[in-house]
């Protein structure tokens, strides 16, 4: 596959909840339509089966571990000095106790999410509005704070009032009543349950189309015996397994506050002083997102200052060497929800209160996404996105502190608006035995970047007692390369019995996430996407973000030397320094009127038509590199039209910039054999065609990134494009004369 200079090169896409019945859960998400979409690829009965056997579980250890508790002395639940809750939830195969506790220690410019939710910014204004997340905690928020506008709600019949879910869930949907606690997703929906069904209850919900959920607790690290550390047990699978069969569903999890603790004894690593190899149960899965704790500064445009691990947070590695923690997010004093009374305020600390900050970022960029591009991210996708665009900390590369580093929410965002200028995101299938190449051509700006992310199948094999296990848990093994003439350059990866080394580049056997950077990039490259062995299940579903790419010449400045060159009776031609590949926008009107009329053109000039002689007009424009990156409008051309021949009186302004969305000619476009022809253009719901087609043409409507939108065989000379998103397109027609091309504008 090429993404250089194809037929897309003029093309630019322009894109721009209702209640659900959740099974067992009566809770509002997305659409239905938008549910259904997500569930289209999920296996459901697997999952449905899955779920039957956590019940059947769940039942039978229940009361086990109540007897055995009974037996043995064990509490049931306790406080902690630290202020942390510890349950006991379960018994592992080896008859260790399981607890799971809490992870407080006693944001949103730190993760850059103000910039998604503010228009000063980006514009974007985000704020989860009509978005569904999960939090599963030690009990359930206190719904009633004033902070929550009735957007949370408890669904599983929950009789604790927890304190730490309820400054977990104002960090995500704190509508911002006290602004110093306004959330990340402000005005997302939000369900509470407590830990005790967790996995059973997120399987339904992740059936239903639940997208997201936060779970700012783990294993409690004192209660375990060293082999449980860095350990893929039977909770990391279970975990795992939910994400593999419900592809768009992404948990994401606390790293824990165990790196001083010195519970492990016997670390893969260093001593147990220096706090590596602290992680467990499904923070150590390897399709969720595990987050650390960081202390973070950045200036008032988003950049990062400085950034250093938090002094309680658990380090990886995980035994067989993946990168764990996945990514670093602000977590110490953070000003968020209280449980007193419904407008109390506390502030807190630790990876508990990083975790719900990442969550809510994330939730704001499926928001997003959903916006511009009409559907979802899957879970890999997200995760892929969010690593990818992480601030780099310390020497480069990921490590075993704080992952591939600190959550960029801006960058992300940047990504996704540039798919198909100077970025990608594609979701593809690798078959097995297949080898999937793209052709890259680098911006020459900012470093050449790309990340494959996959959701990896199931491990059958679990530790059960081995100390420093190093078997991969990996599954699929897809490998990424770029090449450039003889050179071939490898992804990162990290060395977990050499915990502290910098990462290298070379090849990645452990982590489903795999990134290559070229810091200076030049010229052309080839892009490589393979695998090693057989792949289970025959093929593997993968997610490729690519940055710092160019797919064409165009370059956003705004357009320059603006001359009126030709003049008719009622008509004006302005012509203007030409942007190469470039679409341009052009506004126009008489001086004193308040409308804009606005349209497009591919061409370094436009004429004017139905001009009054003795007016004034006003013209300006700007270019177009993709319908989401665009330059300003050059200064207002204003003249006194006097019609042909008679000399015109005007030039540059420094008037207002008014903006307005694109409107394109009326006239059919022809592709280059003449007497084919598509009607109308812009079009809203049919396209017709007039001229010669063969019956039974079939077609395809492509979008800038080379994503095919929808294809089909036309019988009477229309297409139905209603369904579609706005925007610009290519329309491409196949018979038995070959391969017809035209572009299009879906209003």
């Amino acid at each position: 596959m090429t993404y250089a200079k194809p037929i897309l090169t003029a093309l630019r896409i322009y894109i721009f909840l209702a209640i659900l019945c959740l099974a067992s859960f009566k809770s509002v998400s997305q659409t239905p339509k938008q549910i259904q979409g997500i569930k289209q690829e999920y296996r459901t009965a697997k999952l449905g089966v899955f779920t039957d056997k956590l019940k059947q579980e769940f039942t039978h250890e229940k009361n086990t571990l109540l007897a055995t508790a009974n037996a043995k002395g064990w509490k049931l639940s306790e406080r902690l000095s630290d202020g942390n809750y510890r349950a006991l939830t379960s018994i592992g195969a080896d008859g260790t106790p399981i607890y799971y506790s809490t992870y407080s220690t006693f944001l949103n410019n730190a993760n850059r999410a103000n910039m998604l939710q503010d228009k000063e910014f980006l514009g974007l204004e985000l704020n989860g509005e009509d978005m569904l997340v999960g939090v599963w905690d030690a009990g359930a928020a206190l719904v009633t704070h004033q902070e929550f506008d009735s957007r949370v709600t408890v669904r599983d019949d929950s009789e604790v009032v927890n304190s730490h879910a309820t400054k977990i869930m104002g960090v995500l949907v704190a509508s911002g009543k006290d602004n110093k606690s306004k959330g990340v997703a402000y005005k997302a929906k939000a369900i509470s349950n407590d830990w005790g069904r967790d996995k059973i209850e997120v399987a339904e919900m992740a059936a239903n189309g639940l997208l997201l959920s936060n779970h700012s607790y783990g294993i409690s690290s004192s209660q375990v015996p060293d082999w449980y550390f860095g350990s893929y047990i039977d909770i990391s699978r279970d975990w795992d397994n939910i994400m593999v069969n419900a592809p768009y569903y992404l948990m994401v999890t606390a790293a824990g506050n165990a790196q001083k603790s010195g519970d492990n004894e016997s670390p893969i690593s260093g001593t147990r002083e220096e706090g590596y190899d602290m992680l467990l149960g499904f923070a150590t899965s390897k399709n969720g997102v595990t987050v650390a704790a960081a202390n973070i500064s950045t200036d008032g445009h988003g950049m990062l200052l400085e950034a250093s691990i938090a002094g309680y947070s658990s380090f990886g590695p995980i035994d067989d060497g993946r990168i764990k923690p996945d990514i670093a997010a602000y977590g110490s004093n953070v000003y968020t929800t209280g449980i007193n009374s419904r407008d109390e305020y506390v502030k807190a600390s630790g990876t508990s209160l990083a975790t719900p900050g990442v969550t809510g970022a994330m939730l704001l960029l499926q928001e997003y996404h959903q916006k511009i591009e009409g559907r979802f991210m899957k879970a890999a996708t997200l995760k892929g996105l969010v690593l990818h665009s992480a601030d780099d900390v310390g020497a480069p590369g990921p490590d075993y502190t704080m992952g591939w580093g600190v959550i960029n929410s801006r960058s992300a965002a940047d990504i996704i608006t540039n798919n198909g200028y100077t970025s990608l995101i594609k979701e593809e299938t690798l078959k097995e035995g297949e080898t999937k190449t793209y052709t890259l051509k680098a911006n020459g700006k900012h470093p050449l970047s790309a990340s494959v992310s996959w959701t990896d199948p199931v491990s059958g094999k679990v530790n059960t007692g081995t100390l420093n296990d190093m078997s991969a848990a990996l599954v699929n093994d897809l490998d990424i390369r770029i090449q450039q003439g003889d050179g071939t350059y490898f992804p990162w990866k990290l060395n977990a019995s050499r915990a502290k080394s910098p990462a290298l580049q070379g090849d990645n056997k452990v982590d489903p996430f795999e990134n290559i950077t070229i810091e200076k990039a030049e010229g052309e490259y080839t892009l490589v996407v393979a695998h090693k062995g057989k792949l289970t299940n025959g093929s593997q579903n993968f997610s490729l973000i690519v940055s710092g790419i160019a797919f064409n010449d165009c370059v956003l400045e705004v357009p320059q030397e603006i001359t009126l060159t030709k003049k008719e009776a009622t008509e004006a031609t302005f012509t203007w320094k030409a942007n190469t590949d470039a679409l341009f926008q052009i506004q126009y009107k008489e001086k004193e009127a308040q409308e804009w009329t606005t349209t497009t053109t591919f061409d370094d000039f436009y004429t004017l038509t139905n001009l009054v002689a003795g007016k004034e007009y006003t013209f300006k424009v700007q270019t177009f590199c993709s319908d989401r990156a665009s330059s300003k409008y050059s200064q207002d051309y204003t003249f006194h039209f006097q019609g042909k021949d008679a000399d015109i009186e005007g030039g540059m302004d420094k008037g207002p910039v008014i903006g307005q969305d694109p409107v394109v000619d009326q006239d059919p476009i022809e592709d280059n054999k003449p007497g084919i022809v598509i009607y109308p253009n812009p079009v809203q719901e049919y396209i017709h065609f007039q001229g010669e087609v063969a019956p039974g043409l079939h077609y395809s409507i492509i979008s800038p990134a080379g994503n095919t939108i929808k294809k089909g065989h036309s019988v009477d000379k229309t297409i139905y494009i209603a369904d579609m998103q706005p925007g610009l397109y290519i329309l491409t027609l196949v018979d038995l004369e070959g391969t017809k091309s035209f572009k299009f504008y879906k209003t």
